[in-house]
């Protein structure tokens, strides 16, 4: 996981998320789903450069007119409101991003045992 400042791009800022090493990591992913913030040829040449990741790029509709619902961002959403139930990540109080960065963790750790403990 990788938090930047509000002041880098996300296409700037995918150069360190797309990493050799992230893909040694995860050899398993294939495609990478992205907003319109990581269009463009410079996330395209980041992508190959690390592995062989196909970056798609999930728009809304064209002509749609207000909340319109997007499969695969709406995984990104979802999940994003489990992560946000954590008292501690509800709001952004954290002055480091690494503090930041090991609470999310954590929040989906208990979420990963949670339904674990489930089945």
């Amino acid at each position: 996981m990788v938090v930047h400042p509000a002041n880098v791009q996300d296409r700037d800022g995918a150069a360190q998320v797309l990493t050799k090493r992230v893909r040694q990591r995860f050899p398993f992913i294939k495609v990478i789903f992205a907003d319109a913030g990581y269009q463009g040829e410079r996330v395209q040449q980041t992508a190959r450069k690390a592995g062989c990741w196909r970056v798609e790029i999930v728009k809304r509709p064209s002509g749609a007119e207000g909340f319109v619902l997007v499969a695969k961002r709406w995984i990104v959403e979802r999940t994003l409101a489990w992560i946000s139930r954590n008292r501690r990540l509800a709001r952004d109080f954290e002055n480091l991003a690494r503090t930041a960065a090991a609470l999310v963790r954590l929040a989906m750790i208990k979420i990963m045992l949670r339904r674990l403990v489930r089945t």
